[in-house]
């Protein structure tokens, strides 16, 4: 069976523009994971590009395999019926507290890059989200469409411009000390863990929607690699930023240092992947809470706002660094028995792990 090379390419894109979230695109969370470790985290880097690649594959094999309709089905087949309830509720807390981090992201762009209190800035997202959600979505996930290439393209040129600044290599061989070093042994575990897991809404749909073994795992294997190139270039850059973990968008610290032009178009583009994010996890949460309650959306959407409004008053990088990783470390059982899990290989026509 032959390769559908088009809908690979259309697996892949999907698979960058749902991990590439508001703390990818500020770099907060690339520096909180990898960055601050050094050479250390370089190497952290490496190892979730292979994670991202084989298992991110292997998520929407299995997906399509079980014909799975949702993210619910999967987590049900990994953990068995009564788990798999319990994991799909916490991964609904989850999706709430990783939505208040994108909201405090939206404050901390209108506080930190604007010049405009965070408080504005999260009520200027939070009625821009509702009048969107009123008048409907479709168009504005097209957005993605520019937002995450773009971003792409600067993370690229910001490397080009800083592979040419004195002290690149040591920068890059440089270790840091770090009091919770222990961390970056852990982290490539934990950060694949947590994007997978919650990638899991999209990703385990659009596997099922495509239905072909090879098309699925080479989609899944030129997404992990993309991911891979996006990342480094990231943290290459963001090595040559002095005190890179004093910012709470370091990467438009960097962008304002190295590429002062196209400052504010990278503001915008910040801005748009957290505004897509916030949309994209708010219709996620309403989805789910209405399988259980009978409750009209405009209301649950008004208390997902509510508890996210209060949370999202924290600061950003406080409320990164501390709700992700333990997100993270919460979802590591997931991506265990996700690589435990045997599974038909179309291609080869053999169970394989």
């Amino acid at each position: 069976m032959k390769t559908n090379w088009g809908a690979a390419f259309q697996i892949a894109a999907v698979y960058v523009g749902t991990v590439v979230g508001a703390g990818f695109a500020t770099g907060r969370e690339i520096v909180e994971f990898f960055s601050r470790f050094g050479f250390i985290g370089l190497i952290g880097i490496l190892m979730s590009g292979y994670i991202f690649i084989f298992l991110g594959s292997k998520l929407m094999r299995i997906s399509a395999q079980i014909k799975a309709a949702s993210y619910q089905e999967l987590n049900e087949y990994l953990f068995g019926r009564f788990f798999g309830s319990a994991i799909n509720i916490l991964m609904l807390f989850m999706l709430l507290g990783v939505c208040a981090v994108m909201l405090s992201g939206a404050g901390a762009v209108f506080e930190e890059q604007i010049g405009i209190s965070k408080t504005a800035g999260l009520l200027v997202t939070i009625g821009l989200t509702i009048i969107t959600m009123i008048v409907g979505i479709r168009g504005l996930f097209a957005v993605n469409t520019f937002v995450v290439p773009m971003m792409i393209a600067f993370s690229f040129i910001l490397l080009f411009i800083s592979m040419k600044l004195p002290n690149f290599a040591e920068q890059v061989l440089f270790i840091p000390y770090a009091e919770d070093g222990w961390k970056a042994v852990v982290a490539p575990f934990s950060y694949t863990a947590l994007n997978l897991t919650l990638s899991q809404a999209v990703l385990v749909p659009v596997a099922s929607e495509i239905n072909d073994d090879r098309t699925i795992k080479w989609g899944g294997y030129l997404g992990g690699a993309a991911l891979t190139l996006i990342l480094l270039s990231s943290h290459l850059t963001l090595m040559m930023l002095p005190n890179l973990e004093a910012y709470d968008i370091p990467m438009a610290a960097i962008v304002k240092t190295l590429a002062s032009s196209f400052y504010w178009i990278f503001v915008f583009v910040i801005y748009g992947e957290i505004f897509t994010s916030v949309i994209g996890n708010v219709f996620g949460i309403e989805r789910q809470v209405k399988k259980h309650f009978s409750v009209p959306s405009i209301l649950i959407v008004g208390f997902i706002f509510v508890v996210c409004y209060f949370i999202s008053l924290i600061n950003y990088g406080t409320l990164l660094s501390y709700l992700y990783p333990i997100f993270g470390y919460v979802s590591l059982t997931f991506i265990i028995l996700l690589w435990m899990k045997p599974f038909e290989d179309g291609s080869k026509g053999k169970k394989v792990r």
